[in-house]
């Protein structure tokens, strides 16, 4: 008996042709493609290509072509139905029962999609009519003509005679199966789901259109956006807005951005970055994440910059953080406050956007970041729920070893949060360590002057102790670093700390613009392994230290600066320079 096509499309969407081919023939990447000796013929050369993005193999010294069914049916010498239950099996799905709903379960489906296609065909011609309010609001959101035809964005008016249009070709029955109209009792009527919307073709990964989304572009009592109910053939955890096109742009790197909306996707598009997709406004689901590593190996979730969109980002990372693999990982990144990727893009421009996504931080140092910005660390319970809160989100890890290593990545930066114990029964433990530690980062600090090494300490202790730096606030103003960066950093962080917003304030934005010297400013500052020993006090008489020493070394190079030029040419002005700083310096 025949296969349902979908069941059939569900087995190749959960497995990649690599996956399946891969087991027989040992493949190496090539772009975004695979390559081999062929399993057809005998050969030195590779001949054999495998691509994920087109569902193929291909044997240019055979002319072996097919997808994953072809493959095992042509190597196994296997029935169609055998392949069918092996790879079901493979794929984690159930073997397929036949029953005599079988072929009206088809037919129901072919219907639902003409429908559809009839509903999208006629309301995106009502985009283009003349006076329509559709197309100037679309126009207003910098939304192209192109875009319009190309996403075929569409319109359905308030009072809309839609449905006696579909009764001429469909059953009623038919056309309610589809979620497209509800029936108002009150007036026994069927109203249009989507009336006074624009609405967005929702299309499955071969790009049949399963479901729409909706969005007002009027002030309205409604929702903003609405999307298709779930039907027979339309399960929203399981489908990614935009998919069916982003599998098809190049894309070399394997990533793909995530974002929260249909605009946003069609903003980005259009911009010239094609591998963009929709979560659809629902939280990311597991079989959405796979169906999206089905293509990409690094998909980067880029949501709203507001609070609501920050604490979405935060739930998708910690119940996703479960799902990722060696080489299936997930990026993120955090937009400007009040900012969504449309705004960032019609505002900012294609490349800083591009520039902002490179920027994307790893699932686990994001969910990292949060949580300790949110951290009061002078609370011994406060940081004790901290650790714990770690310890139970990295037991939902389903890869073993990863989960291992995730824990003690994360334990590692707990234990430099809080003072180790000093002293036990009056004797000083783990000194060796701490020495060891210290010479380790001394040699790494090789390549920095004496001075760089102080500045970096002083910048490291405003960004994690700025507590300490408030009350001193003036004399960080007037330190006047060695390198424009730095100078940079300091004045934002002084602003930070000014304004006492360092603790409301996500430090993202700074860790983003400054993200290599911040990383290079915590790994070669040279108090860092000390400094979190000590306690408030010895905290103070060690930055009083650090800021007499770099103002000990300043004062040194421009003595030596000016008895360099005074060695080879000799002024009055540089001579009393000289004699002032050095009775300074012997003053102080």
């Amino acid at each position: 008996m025949k296969y349902p096509k979908n069941y059939l499309e569900e087995i190749k969407l959960r497995l990649k042709v690599s996956q399946v081919v891969g087991k027989t023939v040992k493949l190496k990447r090539r772009g975004k493609e695979f390559v081999g000796l062929s399993p057809f013929t005998t050969e030195k050369t590779p001949s054999f290509t495998v691509s994920d993005e087109k569902g193929f193999y291909h044997c240019f010294s055979s002319g072996e072509h097919g997808n994953i069914f072809d493959f095992l049916i042509k190597t196994q010498s296997i029935k169609f139905g055998e392949a069918v239950r092996q790879l079901a099996s493979q794929a984690g799905m159930q073997p397929y029962k036949f029953t005599s709903f079988d072929l009206e379960k088809e037919k129901r489906y072919q219907t639902y999609k003409d429908i559809l296609k009839d509903y999208s065909d006629y309301h995106h011609k009502l985009v283009f009519e003349k006076n329509s309010i559709a197309l100037d609001y679309l126009k207003t959101r910098g939304i192209s003509g192109e875009a319009i035809t190309e996403f075929q964005i569409g319109f359905v008016p308030e009072n809309s005679d839609y449905y006696t249009h579909l009764l001429k070709k469909f059953t009623e029955k038919e056309i309610l199966l589809t979620g497209l109209f509800y029936k108002n009792e009150k007036y026994k009527k069927f109203v249009n789901r989507f009336h006074s919307r624009i609405i967005f073709p929702i299309r499955n990964i071969i790009g049949d259109v399963i479901a729409f989304g909706g969005r007002t572009i009027q002030n309205t009592k409604f929702a903003k956006y609405i999307n298709s109910p779930e039907t027979e053939f339309y399960k929203k955890g399981k489908h990614v807005f935009n998919l069916d096109k982003a599998k098809s742009a190049p894309n070399n790197n394997q990533e793909v951005i995530i974002v929260e909306g249909y605009m946003d996707v069609i903003s980005i598009y259009s911009s010239g970055i094609k591998n963009v997709v929709s979560n659809s406004g629902i939280a990311l689901t597991e079989n959405q994440i796979n169906l999206i590593w089905k293509f990409f190996s690094y998909p980067i979730v880029c949501l709203d910059g507001d609070i609501s969109g920050q604490k979405a980002a935060l739930r998708i990372a910690e119940n996703l953080l479960q799902y990722i693999k060696e080489n299936n990982k997930i990026g993120f990144v955090s937009m400007s406050k009040g900012m969504d990727p449309d705004d960032y893009i019609r505002e900012k421009g294609q490349k800083s956007f591009a520039e902002l996504i490179a920027r994307n931080l790893s699932i686990e140092e994001f969910i990292w970041r949060i949580h300790l910005n949110n951290l009061d660390r002078s609370d011994p319970f406060a940081t004790t729920k901290f650790e714990k809160n770690f310890k139970i989100l990295c037991q939902s890890i389903k890869d073993q070893t990863l989960k291992k290593y995730i824990l003690e990545h994360y334990l590692e930066k707990i234990k430099n949060l809080t003072p180790l114990q000093q002293f036990k029964r009056g004797k000083r433990i783990n000194s060796y360590r701490v020495l060891n530690e210290t010479k380790k980062i001394a040699v790494e600090r090789d390549h920095l002057s004496k001075e760089e090494i102080k500045e970096y300490s002083i910048l490291y202790i405003m960004y994690n102790y700025p507590k300490l730096v408030s009350p001193r606030v003036e004399i960080f103003k007037s330190i006047n670093f060695s390198s424009k960066s730095l100078n940079d950093l300091k004045a934002e962080l002084i602003n930070l700390i000014s304004e006492d917003k360092f603790k409301e304030k996500n430090l993202f934005d700074i860790d983003k613009k400054y993200l290599d010297l911040v990383k290079d400013i915590n790994q070669n500052s040279v108090i860092k392994n000390i400094f979190l020993k000590k306690g408030e006090n010895q905290q103070i008489e060690m930055l009083n230290e650090i800021l007499k020493e770099l103002n000990e070394i300043k004062f040194s190079r421009k003595i030596d600066e000016l008895e360099n030029k005074l060695i080879k040419e000799f002024d009055e002005k540089s001579y009393s320079d000289l004699m002032q700083l050095k009775s300074q310096r012997n003053k102080e």
